[in-house]
């Protein structure tokens, strides 16, 4: 034990050497960025209404779902290699969920489980059951409510939050999206009621909320502040991507808000932004949000592009799930999640860099040595000496491996510090670069153009401001099912 714990520490001195470089990581953003992949449901009448966005109007008594099977939902997810999920606990709409004291259009008012239900405990707890992690998502705008748009809404929201905060575990993620305000039912007045998002939801103080009481919640909208919108939904990252960015305030504002969706940077995010605020690339499983019986999910292949689109970027996937009236996930989105989550697991179960010796023009000590890069350890890095901002690695494969995804990772707890690189193969002859790459992050994951055969490898980092550090390398050969 006495050795472990000199160990321990030695390793936390040794790393406490090396700075870190700009706008680094929270904890409950590093507990974010190993989930990786996630799910989003939408799920309230504007399902039974077969509509996207819906008005506030409908009567409760449509929703009723007669097969809800959380267990089935969050089972085909987990299958579907996700590790989080997040419940549209209140939609545009403004119903409710769960059984709330902050409005009468709720979910006790349903025929679902003879009014007393509670959809949001059940997807909780078959959440917790699967091992999943859970978040949930309320809507600032609500199209039902007839003091939406007046000061007196503020408190209801605030309330909600609190209670879905207070009665539902440990959150990873409270999420957020732009949609503020226009024309909804409102208690029966069938208006459009705009509002000042800048000011209105009073942001600083409502996600103090959050952060005294889900502390390792992290708050994603469109600019954070610990997980930022990627700019589109349509699941992917720049392929040059900086986990960093700094919002600006609106003209005539003090301050960034959420709801500011015109950023250009949100897909690459912003070299030596002010905050450590990763993108999330939030994508339907399906072509809406909510469940339409003429669309069908898209399929294995595609979501796999997506994954080295996102998660190979340094961001993470959002997968929008939507289970049908029954109250489950169609078969057909069943099976595009479980093959997508085999194709995944398959792809990357053997790390054909395996067994390869590493030799490399710096490292930093004894502690900080190439082979850390192949001991599927997160926590520990390769590094270079302060002054060395320019290093390369070769990597000697035992024997000969064919590839077509290159993994690289950066330790990002001392920040993204790695700005440009090559990769080389020897080719039996010469070396033959095969690509050129500028961040890495994360987890950045390189598909070739077609599979590589070779027994040796070259990476160039050429560019870093700072001494570099790398966590993990792998060569994977990508599974078609």
């Amino acid at each position: 034990m006495l050795f472990c714990c000199l160990f321990v520490y030695g390793f936390a001195d040794a790393q406490m050497e090396i700075q870190p470089y700009g706008a680094t990581p929270s904890e409950r953003q590093l507990a974010w960025h190993d989930i990786e992949v996630y799910g989003l449901i939408h799920f309230t009448p504007t399902t039974f209404e077969d509509k996207e966005w819906g008005y506030g109007d409908a009567d409760p008594k449509i929703f009723n779902p007669t097969h809800f099977d959380a267990d089935q939902i969050v089972k085909a997810a987990k299958a579907g290699g996700l590790k989080g999920i997040i419940l549209v606990a209140k939609h545009h709409d403004g119903f409710a969920l769960w059984p709330t004291q902050t409005t009468g259009y709720n979910i006790s008012k349903s025929p679902f489980r003879n009014g007393k239900g509670d959809m949001v405990k059940e997807v909780q707890l078959a959440a917790q059951k699967y091992g999943l992690k859970f978040g949930v998502y309320c809507s600032p705008w609500d199209r039902n409510n007839p003091e939406y748009g007046t000061a007196d809404y503020l408190s209801v929201y605030q309330a909600q939050l609190k209670e879905l905060y207070s009665n539902y575990g440990n959150l990873f993620m409270s999420w957020h999206d732009g949609a503020n305000g226009g024309d909804g039912y409102y208690g029966g007045a069938r208006e459009t009621r705009n509002i000042d998002n800048t000011v209105y939801y009073d942001w600083k103080n409502t996600w103090n909320i959050t952060r005294k009481m889900q502390p390792m919640a992290n708050i994603f909208s469109d600019v954070g502040p610990d997980v930022r919108w990627v700019g589109n939904e349509k699941g992917h990252a720049a392929e040059t991507s900086w986990a960093t960015f700094t919002p600006l305030a609106p003209e005539g504002k003090n301050e960034a808000v959420p709801g500011q969706a015109n950023y250009p940077q949100s897909p690459t995010g912003i070299r030596n932004g002010q905050f450590w605020m990763p993108a999330e690339c939030d994508v339907p499983l399906r072509k809406g949000w909510f469940f339409h019986a003429q669309e069908k999910p898209k399929t294995p292949e595609a979501l796999f592009d997506l994954y080295l689109k996102s998660v190979g970027r340094g961001a993470g996937l959002d997968l929008g799930l939507a289970p049908d009236t029954r109250g489950q996930l169609h078969e057909d989105d069943v099976a595009a999640l479980q093959t997508f989550g085999m194709m995944i697991e398959k792809t990357f179960a053997n790390n054909l860099a395996k067994g390869a010796t590493i030799k490399t023009s710096n490292s930093r000590d004894q502690v900080h040595i190439p082979a850390n890069l192949l001991d599927n350890d997160q926590h520990s890095f390769w590094a270079t000496s302060d002054n060395v901002h320019q290093a390369s690695l070769e990597i000697n494969l035992p024997v000969p491996q064919t590839f077509d995804i290159i993994s690289l990772q950066e330790f990002i707890p001392l920040g993204q510090r790695i700005e440009a690189y090559t990769i080389e193969v020897f080719n039996g002859k010469v070396w033959e670069k095969i690509y050129d790459g500028t961040s890495i992050g994360a987890k950045r994951l390189i598909k070739l153009t077609h599979p590589l055969t070779t027994d040796k490898l070259r990476i160039n980092i050429t560019e870093s401001p700072v001494c570099i550090t790398l966590s993990e390398l792998g060569l994977y050969k990508k599974t078609i099912l």
